[in-house]
């Protein structure tokens, strides 16, 4: 804990066999109260390794819902159980658990109620093997966010994420998008809240067994945060109120 503030780390998984032990063993749990594994129905042996790990709270889907999906678990689990900072770590070891302390403490002291570990900040992104072209299809789909949506985010595309607890619960997340663009759709609900959100600088990890999304739905990935964007500016200009921002 940190002033009193139960920590959750969430761990949406697919396939993580081998990379789980690695990720859970460098988890800060001199401040992290407890952690919960989502295994998104995976063809191979994480909900097994997570149990026998020793981690408590270990759920699996009987079919596979999609990365949003997965995280709505996450996070009505850690809710359930009573968390007051939930940080959501992929436990395919592209993001280090070692930035834990830094992004809770920013919300536990209410500097943030969201922090974000960014891959854009400094030159981690190249220098940890992102491939060239998502490296400027990150730039480009944040340039245009930034626009659309009158913010100042390095990226909107990491998948290392904080959240108080008050912002899980004023924002209605579990009817968005069971697939990737997820992410995209909360940060416009969390800026159409008025939160502001914090970064810090992030190192990232592309090898074999980190996941990673294809081409094709990279494409669909892009075409879909444009989208939310154009959404989230229609809707704030009172052009075409949007379901999203109820």
């Amino acid at each position: 804990m940190i002033n009193n503030k139960k920590i959750t780390v969430v761990l949406p998984a697919y396939n993580a066999e081998k990379t789980l032990i690695t990720t859970y063993n460098e988890i800060p749990f001199d401040i992290v109260d407890e952690v919960i594994l989502v295994d998104d129905n995976s063809t191979d042996n994480t909900y097994k390794l997570a149990k026998e790990i020793g981690i408590k709270h270990v759920i699996k889907h009987d079919k596979n819902l999609g990365y949003g999906g997965n995280q709505k678990t996450c996070y009505n689990n850690a809710l359930e159980t009573g968390a007051d900072i939930i940080i959501m770590l992929h436990p395919d070891y592209q993001y280090t658990p070692k930035l834990i302390h830094a992004m809770a403490y920013i919300i536990a002291n209410e500097v943030y109620p969201v922090v974000i570990g960014s891959r854009i900040l400094g030159k981690g992104a190249i220098k940890g093997g992102m491939p060239y072209y998502k490296y400027i299809a990150n730039r480009f789909l944040t340039f245009t966010q930034n626009v659309l949506m009158n913010q100042k985010l390095s990226e909107y595309h990491t998948g290392y994420r904080a959240y108080s607890r008050n912002v899980l619960t004023e924002i209605d997340y579990n009817n968005n998008s069971d697939d990737f663009i997820f992410d995209n759709e909360f940060l416009a609900q969390i800026f159409n809240r008025k939160y502001e959100i914090a970064e810090v600088t992030c190192p990232t990890k592309y090898f074999e067994e980190a996941s990673s999304i294809n081409f094709k739905r990279s494409l669909k990935y892009g075409f879909g945060v444009l989208g939310v964007s154009f959404k989230y500016f229609l809707n704030n200009t009172g052009i075409i109120k949007s379901r999203l921002f109820n």
